[in-house]
């Protein structure tokens, strides 16, 4: 899992990816891989599921850090930023493979839930305007991903830091005050 987790962090691309790759990294017969994982979409959903796992963990951390709602919120979002710049290959992966097409990957909604519940801690606080929780967590994630995906994509382009960028979108899209 590490030396696939590896690789696919350096090719950003999932297809690029293949068992034998796989074996040659770690010394062994392809057919040796094969006992693990049943094919190559399934080592990458195995790693997706893994680089989600620690994505949510990561956010989860950091709003429990924070120790109020909007501090929470903007924790896990910078949280979900920040990873997609130390790891732009697993990025892609988890938001562009085709095995997203292909397969169940229902375990990343796990992450939308908990923003959800983020925004409505705020909401239910009085420190965001009340709303459709789910819908402006929605926003917030797409413009999240958005900014992010476009700096995985485009780094050429002269950007802000995201960090600043994620205060605007939660000042805009949330309606929350930050210090």
């Amino acid at each position: 899992m590490a030396t696939a987790l590896r690789l696919l962090e350096q090719l950003g691309d999932d297809e690029a990816l293949s068992l034998r790759a796989v074996a040659r990294e770690i010394g062994i017969a392809a057919t040796s891989v094969y006992l693990h994982f049943a094919d190559r979409d399934a080592l990458v959903l195995a790693a997706m599921r893994r680089s989600n796992a620690d994505l949510v963990r990561a956010c989860d951390e950091a709003e429990a850090a924070a120790g109020d709602p909007v501090g929470g919120l903007r924790a896990r979002v910078q949280v979900m930023g920040a990873w997609s710049r130390e790891h732009p290959g697993l990025y892609k992966v988890l938001h562009e493979s085709g095995v997203n097409q292909r397969c169940d990957v229902s375990f990343r909604m796990e992450l939308g839930k908990r923003t959800v519940e983020a925004v409505q801690r705020c909401m239910d606080g009085g420190l965001a305007p009340a709303g459709d929780a789910t819908a402006v967590a929605l926003d917030l994630r797409a413009a999240v991903h958005g900014a992010a995906s476009m700096r995985v994509n485009l780094p050429e382009l002269p950007w802000e830091p995201l960090e600043q960028q994620i205060d605007r979108l939660l000042t805009k899209l949330v309606g929350v005050r930050l210090p």
